[in-house]
């Protein structure tokens, strides 16, 4: 099965916790705090694997979680940073990062083996109470919580990596084309939409190498969704140049010069990039007899291009067209390949979180905010002091009066809930 588009769920690691501990040892009365740090969680990786061609691998396993790191020791011992992990995925693969908006977001795109870029960073490990210690609390009994990891989720979707790119109607002879030219072996029968998936193939000519890819047929209102769509031309935006296969009798009831323009102006509909590459003309199925007359009728038609003729079944006029292929090939691009640009970063000043009131329940939103109290341990006292002590300086009850809050309302931040007190806020 060809799968090219999936979406997928990411998690790395949790940092490890933090150690409360004290130093006990004979003749030492006074030791002192020795817990140490957690160790970090692990990050997630995607990188370009060259043996991989299809994202089906994804459909079955569609979420991955990295490691938690290892909770810190006694005697200042740390815990250990946990392994990443690393996705692999096919050349040509295009990432998006899905907002909470369910917006798409361009990430990057492999277009080499073996890159690997970072899509989710691992939490950093909690302080053990040695992390703590200062001049005024000499044995503090607070520890943190390890910072939870990243969570995020990605798109995919597969543009195939090939040099020249088959498209036309249904029937027009795409597969038997790339079936005499490659080795590839696709499904060729005489019934519309035989080809349901991209297929790839090498050609072999005159000392050089080149991929070919053939796409399922186009037929009128393809980018509306009609037939098969569009949705498999993707696999032919990274084309250094458009095969353009004819039936030299038509399709559907339209001439050969109809079929070619009702092609060209769903290519243009689909991407003004696609449109504007390199292409070849070719019409097919020159053997029949009769087609003499249908490809002069076609020529008078067009009269300021090149076009080739052949017969993929006899291979009549292929040497030919592999010539002008090579030839196109060697030629400097004239189009930009970089079809994906990256948005500029724009940095715009943000509070550090806000509040939005939903009945009696007040939200806090912020990731710093929400990691501080993730971390925070509510069993050890002077932790919960320090929390409160920092909400004090944020501001966050002052914000929170602005709303109209009221004792005993309930405020809520991350997965934790909070009481509302006028002396300070109580968790619940």
């Amino acid at each position: 099965m060809f799968v090219d588009k999936v979406r997928i769920f990411i998690e790395s690691g949790k940092g490890g916790d933090g150690c409360l501990s004290f130093r006990r040892e004979k003749y030492i009365p006074k030791g002192g705090p020795d817990g140490g740090n957690g160790g970090k969680g692990g990050d997630v990786y995607l990188q370009s694997d060259p043996q991989l061609n299809t994202l089906l691998d994804f459909i079955y396993q569609p979420h991955y979680k990295s490691q938690n790191g290892f909770p810190g020791k006694s005697k200042n011992m740390y815990g250990a940073d946990a392994e990443d992990l690393v996705i692999k995925v096919p050349c040509g693969t295009v990432v998006y990062k899905i907002d909470e908006n369910n917006n798409r977001c361009f990430l990057y795109d492999f277009k080499k083996p073996y890159e690997k870029i970072i899509v989710a960073y691992g939490g950093r490990g909690g302080r053990g109470n040695l992390s703590f210690k200062t001049h005024t609390n000499t044995a503090p009994r607070i520890s943190e919580k390890g910072q939870p990891g990243e969570k995020v989720t990605l798109e995919l979707e597969l543009k195939l990596i090939a040099d020249v790119g088959i498209v036309g109607c249904p029937n027009a002879g795409k597969s038997t084309l790339l079936s005499t030219i490659t080795s590839a072996r696709p499904k060729i029968a005489d019934y519309p939409f035989t080809t349901v998936a991209p297929n790839l193939g090498i050609t072999k000519w005159k000392d050089k190498n080149f991929v070919v890819v053939d796409v399922p047929g186009l037929i009128e209102g393809a980018h509306q969704g009609k037939g098969l769509g569009i949705e498999f031309l993707r696999h032919i935006e990274r084309t250094k140049i458009i095969l353009h296969l004819i039936d030299v009798f038509g399709y559907g009831n339209k001439t050969a010069y109809q079929n070619y323009c009702l092609i060209n102006k769903e290519l243009k509909q689909y991407s003004p990039i696609l449109s504007k590459k390199p292409m070849i003309i070719v019409l097919n199925k020159i053997d029949i007899t009769g087609s003499e007359s249908k490809l002069k009728e076609f020529k008078n038609k067009i009269k300021n291009k090149k076009i080739f003729s052949i017969s993929a079944v006899t291979k009549f006029g292929i040497p030919k067209l592999l010539d002008e292929i090579i030839r196109m090939l060697n030629e400097p691009v004239k189009f930009n390949e970089n079809i994906y640009i990256p948005v500029e970063k724009k940095y715009v000043f943000a509070p550090e979180f806000k509040v939005i009131r939903e009945n009696n329940i007040f939200i806090v939103k912020g990731k710093n905010i929400e990691d501080l109290v993730a971390m925070t341990n509510f069993n050890q006292e002077e932790a919960v002091e320090r929390l409160q002590n920092i909400f004090r300086k944020i501001g966050i009850e002052k914000i929170l009066k602005k709303h109209n809050i009221r004792e005993g309302d309930t405020i809520k931040i991350g997965n934790y809930e909070f009481i509302y007190k006028e002396n300070g806020i109580g968790n619940e």
